[in-house]
């Protein structure tokens, strides 16, 4: 939880967990969302004394916690995992990096789209999973700083023109087609 002491890193080894930080005056943002593979909470190796965000599973999850004494044996002792943690770190950092930038001068359409393509893992090595895991309008309108209703307008929109298809209010599934990466390369 955000405020709490911070002394461990936590590694997903299976599922899909939000990342939040709330302001003083009670606005929430969602940060990120993170994968398999992901860590979190590597703050407290530079010597951040309390969390800076909120961790929230949004699938079932399997997660290690490796309290900072541990972790920094395993990285002294283990060169194959030193380096497997930093470039993990670096490739997030580029992607804060990415995402500032989107913010800053991107529309929220293609951010939406970014964001879509991220959630289904377009561009990532392997198979895309097309097939993006149940997530809210109210969800999207937090990542991308956004209202609810101009995330529900720009979704029907992407529906429309074959980007997306998903049920109403994604209750059921989303499926995001190879098609809305064309159409953000070429705005």
């Amino acid at each position: 939880m955000q405020g709490e002491p911070a002394g461990a890193v936590f590694y997903v080894q299976k599922g899909r967990v939000k990342l939040t930080v709330t302001s003083e005056k009670g606005k929430a943002a969602i940060l990120g969302v993170l994968n398999d593979g992901n860590f979190f909470g590597e703050g407290c190796m530079v010597g951040q004394a309390l969390r800076m965000m909120t961790a929230s599973a949004i699938t079932d999850c399997t997660l290690l916690r490796i309290e900072k004494a541990a972790m920094v044996a395993a990285l002294h002792k283990r060169h194959d995992f030193s380096e497997f943690f930093i470039a993990y770190v670096l490739s997030r950092s580029i992607r804060l990096e990415a995402d500032l930038i989107d913010q800053l001068f991107n529309s929220t359409e293609k951010r939406l789209a970014r964001i879509l393509l991220l959630l289904a893992h377009y561009g990532k090595e392997g198979q895309p999973q097309r097939i993006v895991p149940k997530v809210g309008h109210e969800t999207l309108a937090q990542m991308l700083g956004t209202t609810r209703p101009q995330v529900s307008h720009f979704m029907n929109k992407f529906r429309k023109l074959g980007f997306i298809e998903y049920t109403g209010r994604l209750k059921g599934r989303l499926e995001v087609h190879s098609s809305l990466l064309n159409m953000i390369l070429h705005e």
